[in-house]
């Protein structure tokens, strides 16, 4: 009925069209969604919601915080830079938009704080410690002298008889 060449050539056909049936509804969700992700999308995660507490940008579920992140995708598509962007939400809602203080005035407390306590906590037992060993140091028994005379035969016994 075919040949063989006729029958591989009517499978490969079939191959290639059924890849192509497979690879279309990808290229058509893919072309549904035109915004590919770029900084905005990562900057929602950078900072903390101003409507959630406790919240990144990202998580907030509040419609203000919606508009928000629909604000900043639309100055990614009008070519604003990043720290543009970011440099106008600070100035628009403060430091609330930070994940953690910043290095610098009294929130440098926050980070000089803690490195303080542990070093003042390590050189308290350091202190003990020291104190401590010199007592035992003081308190410790002396240790008897032993004639060399009596050591030597010490040495003897253990070593045990001599060949012979």
């Amino acid at each position: 009925m075919f040949s063989r060449r006729a029958a591989l050539a009517l499978l490969s056909t079939l191959a290639v069209a059924g890849g192509l049936l497979v690879a279309l509804p990808a290229s058509v969700a893919a072309a549904a969604d035109p915004v590919e992700p770029g900084w905005s999308y990562g900057l929602w995660n950078d900072l903390m919601s101003p409507f959630c507490p406790g919240r990144t940008l990202a998580d907030c579920p509040s419609e203000q915080a919606e508009k928000l992140r629909v604000w900043i995708v639309a100055q990614e598509e009008q070519g604003r830079a990043k720290d543009d962007v970011t440099a106008e939400l600070f100035q628009s809602f403060g430091d609330v938009l930070r994940q953690a203080p910043a290095a610098e005035g009294i929130g440098l407390a926050a980070y000089l704080g803690p490195i303080a306590v542990f070093g003042a906590g390590g050189g308290l037992v350091a202190l003990f410690l020291a104190r401590r060993k010199g007592a035992a140091l003081a308190t410790a028994p002396r240790v008897a002298v032993v004639d060399p005379e009596l050591q030597r035969a010490l040495d003897e016994q253990i070593a045990g008889p001599g060949p012979g």
